[in-house]
């Protein structure tokens, strides 16, 4: 059963006609889906965005898709954008496994086959969507081909401190403070305490300010930093995923040579060993490939896209 949603179309800046709703997950958590079904010519691609990050944040994502001809699907996943929050301390990133965002995936699947999405389907996965896209996909799955930009196949932590950030993740589960920020983590979002200048995630000025206007025209789409509970929930899947062979899927993935955000060295190892996998890598980029500089952007979503039509 869905719901219309809020949608804030004009700060979305994404193509006409777009369109937010609740859905209810198995679990009985509710979360947002929201689709631009302008361009759907020859296909959807679903945009299972990162951590922090809502439907809205993807607009000119939707742009980028519709002028090649695709509609697109985006999601708040539970804990984040307007879906249901978990904590008392709502800006808190926190979930206690990572299998419930599966959840969320069979919910949006669920509408999405409902409303008739123009098929076939595609998945376009970034950062902690591209942990959820690639578990996704190790089992019965829609989609044709995906892209990934930054996936979180890794978190990045400095090799000294990664015994002791998992020890602490675990503790905090046992001893019941799971529910605390991550040391070194803030409770405000990243946009707004950084500086374009030392900031990690893009270095399109154009682009920051996108996402500033965003977090301060609506704060209550963002999110701060993440709990113990998600952590160690995220380390845990990381490891899980590491273990198995990739899916049997023509797959491209994009990463700036400037990442700083999650670890590199899973996503070269896992697509050294991806048979139908190709990695591109791209020069003086950040974290956030769909939010670089206008020649990145339109690279990136070129070279996706041309693996799509190759699988209509």
């Amino acid at each position: 059963m869905t719901s219309e949603a809020p949608f804030h179309a004009k700060l979305a800046d994404g193509p006409a006609g777009g369109f937010a709703r609740w859905l209810q997950t198995a679990d009985g958590v509710q979360i947002r889906v929201g689709v631009w079904p302008e361009g759907g010519t020859k296909g959807t691609v679903f945009l299972l965005p990162g951590r922090t990050e809502y439907i809205e944040k993807y607009g000119r994502a939707a742009t980028d898709l519709a002028q090649r001809g695709y509609a697109t699907v985006s999601i708040d996943w539970r804990g984040q954008g307007l879906a249901d929050r978990p904590l008392d301390a709502q800006l808190t990133g926190h979930v206690d496994d990572f299998g419930e965002y599966q959840l969320d995936m069979d919910a949006v699947l669920t509408f999405a086959r409902a409303e008739g999405l123009p098929e076939p389907w595609f998945m376009l996965a970034h950062s902690m969507g591209g942990c959820i896209g690639l578990r996704s996909l190790m089992g019965q799955h829609p989609f044709k081909a995906a892209a990934f930009s930054a996936p979180m196949w890794g978190i990045l932590i400095a090799a000294w401190m990664r015994p002791m950030a998992m020890a602490l993740s675990s503790a905090s589960r046992w001893l019941r403070f799971d529910d605390r920020l991550v040391p070194g983590t803030k409770e405000t979002t990243y946009v707004l305490n950084s500086p374009f200048l030392a900031n990690s995630l893009t270095t399109d000025p154009e682009m920051w300010d996108y996402m500033r206007q965003q977090a301060l025209a609506c704060p209550e789409l963002v999110l701060a930093g993440p709990s113990l509970g998600w952590l160690q929930a995220a380390l845990k899947e990381c490891h899980a995923l590491s273990l198995l062979a990739s899916p049997d899927l023509a797959v491209v993935t994009a990463l700036g040579l400037q990442e700083r955000i999650v670890d590199t060295g899973p996503v070269h190892a896992r697509m050294a060993r991806w048979p139908k996998g190709t990695l591109s890598l791209y020069p003086g980029a950040e974290h956030e490939v769909m939010m670089e500089r206008p020649a990145t952007r339109e690279r990136f979503f070129d070279e996706a896209c041309a693996l799509f039509d190759l699988h209509l």
